[in-house]
């Protein structure tokens, strides 16, 4: 038999004994204990006189997390969402069936006790147990702390563990939220109306990737997992709002990596009457808040690198993006075919019949993506990369459009919006004409957004930022699965 084999038959017989001497392993009803986090805040600091003053019994529940015995005492430490508190439990001071109780409990076992607070000899504060209690037993052992949990796609797979286990992944969550209500925060203070738009969406569109596929029994129709929310938001703006936005799961049936999850948070918001010159201002305003909020400063670390928040933020041009910081001559820049000897130069993957503007997108991720490191706006993306941005005014080649970049990685993709009908449906043909024949999703014009902007959309500008890249960077975390608590993984291996 197997060492784990063995603890787990250990802990059925204990469990089995417990409920044979009358107790219950899983108990209902029981009222909520005091927080321990609050306990700590209000007397953490008070002196052992100051204690014993006291004329307050405690009642605290939470996960036993490690255990000294020493025949008729022990002490241990109880956890719950807020932090640890030292117990010390005497054959002494607790009734007889109780202090049997305690003598089968394990470390994993969550229990409630009431008792005295007092201040151990070593200062450690401390609940002198009167009266203790099971609340849940554990029938598995938790893995040891220095030696059970190491292996990063074990704690992914076994995230509850790693949640009880280390404290550093708890508040890595509790940081996530706060940036999440931050965010709907700032928008609903600058007049945004949060709407829900459908997830399951009857034609591919908001941008270019691989959906995910479902069927719809009743309607006899497949349907699309959302890649975006996009051409929805711009419909409530023909709509009469004119100020939107979306926390919101969008789903991409491709890659998995660090920054890659097919399952994903995005904030889009459209603003009417707005530009995307306004866009960089608010993201500007909104990326500050968050760190004023999370690090209570201007500047943030990440993987090593300090990154200055304070605005205004550096802006480039897509173009001018590629000669100075990509080293690139200016005739790759101007020529297709010198793009495109370029790539294949580099080793890149390129297609002969691809678009300009696409293989200078994939010449961009190679030389100057990695080394944009503080916070850089690219404007200008070339109109063939930009089917839903509204055209320069004076170089209809390009787009009024920017993407954020901050470490070497894309963080937000902003544009003013293409509200002509004429231009956005020739644009539509020539986006379907143009996405070669390795698509598994036969592309369909999205008619009915067409028909919405020929009853008129006022100017707008709009804005995707993806909020688990933007934890990562706030939490300091290399891999969007540290930042999302149950990501996509392969199946487990036998």
């Amino acid at each position: 038999m197997s060492e784990e084999s063995q603890i787990l038959r250990q802990r059925r017989q204990k469990a089995e004994e417990i409920e044979k001497g009358g107790m219950p392993l899983f108990p209902n009803g029981i009222k909520r204990p005091e927080i321990i986090g609050a306990i700590k805040r209000v007397y953490g600091e008070a002196a052992a006189e100051e204690l014993e003053a006291l004329r307050h019994t405690f009642r605290v529940a939470g996960r036993i997390m490690s255990m000294r015995r020493f025949g008729k005492a022990a002490f241990f430490h109880i956890q719950d969402s807020s932090g640890r508190l030292q117990i010390h439990a005497r054959r002494d001071k607790l009734p007889d069936e109780q202090f049997k109780l305690f003598k089968k409990l394990d470390i994993g076992d969550i229990v409630e006790v009431e008792g005295d607070l007092f201040r151990t000899k070593t200062g450690e504060l401390t609940v002198s147990a009167s009266s203790l209690g099971l609340v849940t037993k554990s029938m598995r052992p938790l893995p040891e702390k220095y030696h059970g949990l190491r292996d990063k796609e074990i704690r992914y797979r076994r995230r509850y563990v790693d949640l009880i286990m280390n404290e550093e992944v708890r508040e890595t969550f509790r940081v996530r939220s706060k940036i999440i209500n931050i965010l709907r925060s700032y928008f609903q203070e600058n007049g945004f109306l949060e709407v829900e738009t459908p997830m399951m969406q009857p034609i591919v569109g908001g941008a270019t990737a691989r959906p995910f596929v479902t069927h719809h029994n009743a309607l006899g129709i497949d349907l699309f997992l959302r890649i975006a929310p996009e051409l929805y938001l711009k419909r409530l703006l023909v709509g009469g709002f004119d100020r939107v936005f979306e926390l919101n799961r969008n789903f991409r049936n491709e890659g998995i990596s660090i920054q890659h999850n097919p399952e994903f948070t995005m904030l889009e918001f459209y603003e009417a009457y707005a530009t995307y010159e306004d866009l960089m201002v608010r993201t500007e305003e909104l990326f500050h808040r968050i760190a004023r909020e999370i690090h209570s400063s201007d500047t943030i670390t990440y993987q090593g690198q300090e990154i200055d928040l304070t605005p205004p933020w550096r802006r480039i041009t897509f173009q001018e993006s590629l000669l100075e910081i990509g080293g690139l001559e200016p005739a790759v820049v101007e020529d297709r075919e010198a793009a495109l000897a370029k790539l294949r130069e580099l080793g890149a993957p390129a297609k002969g019949d691809e678009l300009h503007g696409k293989l200078l997108a994939k010449l961009f991720d190679l030389l100057v993506e990695p080394k944009l490191v503080q916070p850089t706006f690219v404007t200008s993306y070339p109109t063939d990369i930009s089917p839903l941005a509204r055209r320069n005014s004076e170089n209809p080649d390009v787009t009024d459009r920017f993407e954020l970049f901050i470490s070497g990685r894309e963080i937000a993709n902003a544009f003013s919006e293409l509200n002509d009908p004429r231009d956005q449906y020739q644009r539509f043909k020539e986006q379907i004409e143009n996405r070669g024949d390795d698509e598994e999703i036969p592309p369909e014009l999205d008619e009915d957004y067409i028909m919405a902007l020929e009853y008129g959309m006022p100017p707008a500008a709009g804005e995707g930022i993806g909020v688990d890249r933007l934890v990562m960077l706030f939490t300091d975390s290399a891999s969007i699965r540290d930042v999302i608590l149950f990501p996509q993984l392969r199946p487990e291996k036998e």
